[in-house]
């Protein structure tokens, strides 16, 4: 037996044990009040050893290496827990433990003090929460960087002597005292920008957009569609809040380039993405394994399988050289009448509990084509962009039984891994 489980063995006799002793009728008056105190005292040793334990495994990567893509979502999968609570505890981990630096370097906590009264017990979960939010207003920005330590050292050290509530008016109180001045004033009001910037990555994938919308009308335009299609699709989405609106934004533009009339978009932008596949002999016995988009650069295996699976593709061979032998014609891999058909079984997003429209959905090999998956019915699945990513970069697999496609955890999520249906 290892050594932690071992210890999860005595610490669930133990509270067995307590849990005896406090029912039993037995007890005195004062002994169940102490009960109280002492379940909360581990109940913030538990929250401490959680968080380390969180931090532990952000600095090795271990989520990543799962499929997701912030701590917080595998968190909200693996404990159960709503996202609020998964969140606060990535929080406490970034602030109140070690953390690595991009040369390996191990770096104390950013917040030392609240870091030992944690650890302690004398701070739970909250009181972390409340100190790394008050800490983070733009008034304590403009402390020094003395008067920012000595303001968390007191707030840490009141921590075990008020409530979170309180803790949290008390040093907003500080702050503002500290602050004396305020923000600096400016009486002029800024011009108005409304600008838009594509910026590729170095790395040939992918890219970045930034701007400023200070048109009223513009930017209502754009967050009312970002807002309507960025919302969670189930209690599976685990996505943050800018995950989700980009990943919106994305699915917003494939919509108009797939079903915008033929006058919304000039000639030569209005289509899907296309592929240019670079092959060599290699490729064409392996399948393609590497590919580029007109703008987002090269794609990764697992992107450009997720791609494969229902885009308009236009294949184009290469030779040693680097000189085109062949480029064949922009098709559908999924037929119409076959996508008709999968739309009538599925009726949209076939992922448990994602109430996605069809039109707003891909359709997915379960066995992939790279492996010789047949573009049939029984082996498509109508999943949305969030959940079709999700199936190509994650542990969660879908299969079919009875006609339907059905999902399975990884075992690190369920480790009974039951299968999981969208009813």
């Amino acid at each position: 037996m290892s050594a932690v489980a071992a210890a999860h063995q005595h610490l669930q006799e133990a509270l067995d044990e307590l849990r005896q002793a406090a029912e039993s009728g037995l007890a005195s008056d004062p002994e169940l009040l102490s009960v109280l105190t002492v379940s909360e005292g581990l109940s913030r040793q538990l929250e401490h050893l959680t968080v380390a334990t969180t931090a532990a495994l952000q600095r090795r990567g271990t989520f990543t290496d799962r499929g997701y893509r912030d701590t917080t979502g595998a968190l909200t999968d693996l404990l159960g827990c709503d996202r609020f609570e998964a969140h606060r505890r990535v929080v406490a981990a970034e602030q109140a433990c070690e953390q690595i630096g991009l040369d390996g370097t191990v770096l104390p906590a950013r917040l030392p003090a609240t870091a030992k009264a944690f650890a302690a017990g004398q701070a739970g979960l909250r009181h972390v929460e409340v100190i790394a939010g008050l800490l983070n207003t733009p008034a304590a920005g403009r402390l020094t960087d003395a008067q920012r330590g000595g303001l968390e050292e007191q707030l840490a050290a009141l921590a075990g002597q008020y409530r979170p509530t309180q803790l949290r008016n008390l040093g907003t109180q500080l702050i503002e005292a500290l602050d004396d001045d305020g923000p600096e004033p400016d009486d002029t009001p800024p011009a108005p920008v409304n600008t838009l910037h594509l910026r590729r990555n170095r790395s040939g994938s992918g890219g970045k957009i930034t701007g400023q919308i200070d048109d009223a009308a513009m930017f209502d335009a754009i967050a009312t569609v970002i807002d309507a299609n960025s919302k969670p699709l189930g209690k599976d989405d685990q996505r943050p809040t800018a995950q989700r609106q980009a990943e919106a934004l994305a699915d917003a533009c494939g919509y108009v380039l797939a079903h915008g009339e033929a006058d919304t978009l000039p000639e030569t932008g209005g289509r899907r993405p296309q592929l240019n596949v670079i092959i060599r002999l290699e490729d064409l016995e392996q399948r393609a394994r590497s590919a580029m988009l007109d703008f987002g650069g090269t794609l990764t295996p697992e992107s450009l399988r997720m791609l494969a699976c229902d885009a308009a593709v236009v294949p184009i061979v290469m030779n040693g050289a680097g000189q085109p032998l062949d480029v064949g014609r922009s098709t559908r891999v999924i037929p119409d009448g076959l996508r008709r058909a999968v739309t009538a079984r599925d009726r949209g997003c076939a992922h448990p509990g994602c109430d996605r429209p069809p039109a707003w959905c891909e359709i997915h090999h379960i066995l992939e084509w790279e492996h010789d998956g047949h573009t049939v019915l029984c082996n498509l699945a109508m999943l949305c962009k969030a959940h079709h990513r999700l199936i190509h970069h994650s542990g969660w697999t879908v299969r079919m039984r009875d006609g339907r496609p059905e999902f399975i955890p990884p075992k690190w999520i369920d480790p009974q891994q039951r299968p999981r249906r969208n009813h």
